[in-house]
């Protein structure tokens, strides 16, 4: 499945969390996804976003670390359906949006965690997803950067 297709399964689910336990859990495979896309950017995306995409890898993995949640099934892991990224810039664009509703729903449970430990969990994975979301969002800029860059054709033809 392409990656911009589990993204928006993922906002869907995340959205459609009911309590403190699926709201994690979703959390949890919102960074498994995210780690996927950055290892599947870092071994064969464009050259420029490779160093970034290992940094987005080791942070959403310190995400579903934090998380005091059980890991699902294989089978039920969105991340091990990712089979094809498409196009970088999309993916990366929605990984993005959803990493900003991860953190959100992580201040939500924060607020209303009952013990001090729940609590810091909650802002440990705030952080992972908010430093996520920036190499995300450097990956795009870089991403720009390329696009804009003439090709030595357009300088001999201008």
């Amino acid at each position: 499945m392409d990656a911009v297709r589990l993204i928006v399964e993922s906002r869907r689910a995340l959205t459609g969390s009911e309590d403190a336990l699926q709201t994690t859990a979703e959390a949890w495979q919102a960074y498994a996804l995210a780690q996927a896309v950055g290892s599947r950017l870092a071994v064969s995306g464009p050259p420029q976003l490779r160093g970034e995409a290992l940094g987005l890898t080791e942070l959403a993995g310190r995400g579903c670390g934090v998380l005091d949640a059980p890991p699902p099934l294989v089978a039920d892991l969105r991340a091990a359906h990712l089979t094809d990224l498409g196009d970088a810039r999309k993916a990366l664009l929605e990984l993005a949006s959803l990493l900003v509703e991860v953190a959100m729903s992580l201040v939500a449970l924060a607020s209303t965690a009952g013990d001090e430990g729940a609590y810091w969990q909650c802002m440990e994975a705030i952080d992972a997803a908010d430093e996520s979301r920036d190499r995300v969002q450097e990956m795009l800029r870089r991403l720009a950067l390329t696009e804009e860059e003439p090709t030595p054709w357009d300088a001999a033809l201008g």
